[in-house]
This record gives C-alpha cells, structure tokens and sequence, in this order.
C-alpha cells in the first residue's frame, strides 16, 4: 500500500511545473491565491512535508509548526510585495522540499519553537516569491487564497501522516510515515536535479 501511495504522489508531482509561478497578470484574486502553491510540485512538496513532519512531533507542534509556516510565509510575502529583494529564492524553496522532508525522513525531534524557526525560515522565501511576482494590484486577497492552500496542503500532510500511522500501528507506522518524509527528499532531488 505504502508502495503504492508513494508512486502516485510521485507521478502526480512529476506531472505539474517544476516551479509555482503563473503569470502577474493572472494574479490578484482569492482564486489564483488559493492555485498558486497547488500549480508547483516544490511548493506542494514542501506545504505536504511540514504537516508530516508536524504529525510526528505531535503535541503542540501539530497545530504551531503549521501555524508558523503560514504566518512567517504571510512575512515573506509581505515584505517581497513592499519592494524587497529577497536573494536565491529557487535555491532556497527546492531545499525546503530536501530539508524539511529529511526533517520528516529522520523524524528529528526538536523543541515545538526550534521546528517552527527552522520551516519559518523555508517559508519566507515561499512567501516572498508569490509576493515578488504579484505586484500590489489585488495583494490582499491573493495572500488570503494562498495562505488557505498552504494550510489545506499542511492539513493534508498531516492527515497521510495519521492515515498511514494508523493503518501500520507503533513503530511501523511510524517508520512508515518517515518514509513519506524519504520520498519528498528523492522528489526535491528530483526537481533539483532530473
């Protein structure tokens, strides 16, 4: 089953654009917000690999480091939509999909505030390349639309992270929900590399 799920999520991604960035005339609604981290395999990756990561800190950690994510994001785009230039953005948002899946791969326990500092940091650079392309004209709701996506595709991650917990039981579903963190690193080399 594992096997399985890991090939479709693999195929999907590999079927969407490398990069999440649509023309900035089609920005400025709640609509292209909401489809603007759903239209990139890195950006999916990433949103799906914090919530995995957060399902197997638990605790507080399940509902902060998804929080922290979307509102440092939020910054980021904030601050890139204001006029400044935030450097390496491609770089940085591909090794968020390597990082914060090896995060999840080696279910690196860490306390609640270290683990949301480390995606806040990821974050930020997503969030400043959906604000670098935008422009002023329509900001506000498009910020809306894809700050509910993001916290969709988190929801998303950590519901797999959950399912597939559940359905193997103790330490095996924990392994194999670290392997969900293993595939999203193969992915993100993937996209860097392939």
């Amino acid at each position: 089953m594992i096997r399985n799920t890991a090939a479709a999520v693999l195929l999907a991604a590999s079927t969407l654009p490398a990069f999440a960035h649509l023309e900035p005339a089609g920005h400025g609604s709640f609509a292209a917000g909401f489809s603007h981290p759903l239209s990139g395999a890195d950006h999916v990756l990433a949103m799906l690999a914090v919530g995995l990561w957060a399902a197997l800190l638990g605790g507080r950690a399940l509902w902060l480091v998804p929080t922290a994510f979307v509102a440092t994001m939020a910054a980021g785009f904030g601050a890139a939509v204001g006029g400044l230039s935030v450097p390496l953005l491609e770089p940085v948002i591909l090794a968020s999909v390597v990082a914060i899946g090896l995060l999840a791969a080696m279910a690196l326990r860490v306390p609640t505030m270290a683990a949301m500092a480390m995606v806040g940091f990821f974050a930020f650079f997503h969030g400043a390349a959906h604000g670098g392309e935008l422009g002023s004209a329509g900001a506000a709701s498009f910020a809306v639309g894809f700050a509910v996506a993001t916290a969709l595709l988190h929801g998303a991650g950590i519901a797999a992270g959950f399912r597939v917990g559940r359905a193997f039981g103790g330490d095996a579903g924990r392994f194999a929900m670290r392997f969900g963190g293993a595939a999203t690193v193969l992915a993100g080399a993937w996209l860097a590399f392939g």
